[in-house]
């Protein structure tokens, strides 16, 4: 099953993919619902977004986000990993999933501070 990423820019991919329990994530960036950069130059805002679209992929997928069993945190400035941590661990403090913070030299839009991703199994 794939759930459509909304981009209509033919680049191929889904925003997600289940494969029989599991379910597959594409990294969210902070796209605001009018398309725009949500939370402008706020880490802990725009990843709380990332997160919401992870949560809302997983729902189409027929999964939730308590499935979640790994995330991936792209950072553009690592030196502001924490403020990333906050929203993370407030979706996530009791479900602790494996969990990496990498840093990026950049991301699509210039604004974008941070991009998530995630995994998940549907029969945990």
């Amino acid at each position: 099953m794939k759930v459509p990423s909304g981009s209509r820019l033919g680049l191929g991919f889904s925003r997600a993919v289940r494969v029989g329990d599991m379910v597959f994530v594409s990294g969210c960036a902070p796209i605001a619902p009018d398309g725009g950069v949500s939370a402008p130059g706020d880490v802990k805002g725009q990843t709380k977004r990332c997160l919401e679209i992870i949560e809302g992929a997983l729902v189409q997928a027929g999964a939730d986000i308590k499935h979640v069993v790994r995330t991936r945190v792209f950072l553009t400035d690592m030196s502001r990993w924490k403020e990333a941590g906050e929203a993370h661990g407030e979706v996530f403090k009791e479900i602790e999933p494996a969990t990496s913070f990498l840093g990026t030299s950049a991301l699509i839009n210039p604004g974008w501070l941070v991009e998530v991703e995630a995994d998940a199994v549907v029969t945990r």
